[in-house]
């Protein structure tokens, strides 16, 4: 993948406490720091938005109700076919 480029303008205290953080952990450069900051926090944020956390009761309530669903009926499936003639997911 190639490198681009980020601009950023920073606060005075903000690059000097993040030029300290990143010599303090043994980082090459400030850079290396912003983006493994950056990595890791989009790692998490894009995580906790794509998965879902239920309680045990609530799933076992979900795998019941999935047993006993009967088959789809006739708009259930022109749904399903219309969802998959477009752009949705």
């Amino acid at each position: 993948m190639a490198d681009v480029r980020l601009d950023i303008y920073l606060d005075e205290d903000i690059k000097a406490k993040a030029e300290k953080a990143s010599a303090l952990l043994g980082l090459k450069s400030l850079t290396e720091y912003i983006v493994r900051l950056m990595d890791e926090d989009a790692t998490q944020v894009i995580a906790k938005h794509e998965s879902i956390t239920i309680e045990a009761n609530v799933f076992d309530q979900f795998i019941a109700a999935c047993d006993e669903a009967k088959a789809p009926n006739k708009a259930l499936l022109e749904a399903m076919a219309f969802t998959k003639q477009g752009e949705f997911k």
